[in-house]
């Protein structure tokens, strides 16, 4: 089965511009809109707890100053993070019930080195960091995505013996040429899926896909901080003051206090907060029950249960999911660099200039974090409104989510995206990793980022090399 841009149960992209912050020293330039970058220092993206670490491991470093109780905690909720769980039953009680079916042995195997996945380099390697969430019209009773009889919400490609993987996806990509408006070419990749040996029968016609790569894991705790009326207060749902941009927030369903949050995690802002996600990830990628989500995944019926030995009921302890759940909170935000060359500061100006900063809001305060105080009270650089937006239709995967539409998008965070190639061998942005770099991320926003995108085509070839020279910096 295939699936293409063309078609009702197809997978367009949707592509988040990747990202930029840095130390600006005094740039004072206006554009058309009159707006000025800025004359703030932003090196300390992730606040008091910024990390300065260039190096392959920095998306892996707890916070500077990090409480050494704190500390404890985070190494053991590494260890759980990046070790791979087993089948049951196994000697490691604490890791066995993998399973029936998966996407990963570990959260390590899609977030490596806490960083960004990225789609096969060829047909013949399996996906990993890339899966696929798919839903049929309608909604479940909490108004999140209707599952798809047989499937569930989410292709998983991998299983314990005896069982068969679900199916085995796969993506081709179409060549789309383009040009700026000073004559320099661009290419951009345009993907097409299908899956092979579809484990429990057809999906349905009426199938919606959407593909999604693993996001990197820098910074979480601190937008979890960020308290929810400056988000709302953010929010232009009518774009009100004419400026072009929607923000909306997504209402989503917590399931530990039964009732509905603003959404600010995932790529279309499903999810409230850090735990939900963590619980959700170990029972959609890894088979893993919780507390949370205590149901096995049995996408082919009871047999998938009676043959894949459960690991206990639940198999996740919820001391391993707070263990987990700190350190995904925790992960530190290295710093902007090389804030003192002119490039780097030009090309924020630049990023100021074609309206970037209307959607990757710079700067926020977070508030007071009950849990922790070491998330409050900071000032941080995450350059995300944490909003919902249109991306328009060559990004749209037509498949709502809560009430995210099939074309919104919330904002990516631009932090850290500088380092990306370093931690991680790639440069593959947007949702679905389509996009080999900085250049073609922004080519592909449509909706709300069009205006900015043909400014960015606009540009000659020296603004244009500053803003890269700028998201390299991050």
């Amino acid at each position: 089965m295939i699936f293409n841009s063309n078609n009702r149960a197809c997978l367009p992209v949707m592509m988040l511009i990747t990202g930029m912050l840095f130390h600006l020293t005094g740039c004072q330039k206006s554009n058309s809109k009159g707006d000025v970058a800025p004359s703030i220092d932003l090196t300390l993206l992730g606040g008091a707890g910024t990390v300065f670490d260039k190096t392959s491991g920095a998306f892996s470093r707890e916070p500077k100053g990090f409480p050494k109780e704190l500390s404890r905690q985070f190494f053991r909720g590494r260890a759980f993070f990046r070790d791979p769980w087993v089948t049951a039953p196994a000697s490691t009680k604490a890791r066995d019930g993998l399973g029936p079916h998966f996407n990963a042995r570990s959260c390590e195997a899609c977030h490596l080195e806490d960083g960004r996945g990225r789609p096969p380099l060829s047909l013949n390697e399996p996906m990993t960091s890339l899966l696929f969430r798919i839903s049929v019209p309608g909604e479940t009773e909490t108004g999140g995505p209707a599952p798809v009889p047989n499937y569930g919400g989410q292709i998983q490609n991998f299983a314990v013996l005896p069982l068969k993987a679900e199916a085995f996806p796969y993506v081709n990509y179409e060549i789309i040429s383009g040009s700026f408006a000073d004559g320099e070419t661009y290419e951009l990749r345009k993907p097409t899926y299908g899956f092979k040996s579809l484990a429990f029968g057809p999906l349905p016609e009426d199938v919606m896909i959407s593909p999604r790569v693993a996001p990197a894991m820098i910074g979480l705790g601190l937008l979890e901080a960020i308290d929810e009326s400056d988000i709302l207060d953010l929010a232009d749902p009518n774009d009100e003051n004419g400026d072009g941009i929607s923000g909306r927030v997504n209402r989503v369903w917590d399931v530990e206090s039964q009732s509905y949050k603003i959404g600010r995690f995932g790529w279309k802002a499903n999810q409230p907060n850090i735990r939900q996600q963590t619980a959700g990830a170990f029972l959609g990628d890894i088979g893993i029950t919780s507390s949370m989500f205590p149901q096995e995944n049995c996408p082919g019926g009871l047999s998938d249960c009676t043959l894949a030995v459960s690991g206990g009921s639940p198999e996740l302890l919820d001391v391993i999911l707070d263990d987990v759940t700190l350190y995904s909170l925790s992960l530190a935000v290295p710093a902007q660099r090389h804030s003192d060359d002119p490039a780097v500061q030009n090309g924020y100006q630049v990023f100021v200039d074609i309206g970037c900063e209307s959607c990757h809001r710079s700067t926020w305060r977070t508030g007071v974090n009950e849990a922790s105080s070491f998330f409050s009270e900071q000032t941080i650089h995450p350059f995300t409104d944490l909003l919902l937006h249109d991306m328009g239709e060559d990004l749209a995967d037509n498949r709502p989510d809560f009430t995210a539409t099939g074309r919104e998008w919330r904002t990516a965070p631009l932090w850290g995206l500088g380092l990306q190639e370093t931690v991680n061998g790639h440069l593959n942005l947007m949702h679905d990793g389509r996009a080999r770099g900085f250049s073609e991320a922004i080519l592909w926003h449509g909706g709300e980022g069009e205006e900015s995108k043909q400014r960015f085509k606009e540009l000659d070839t020296v603004k244009r090399q500053e803003l890269i020279r700028f998201l390299e910096s991050l």
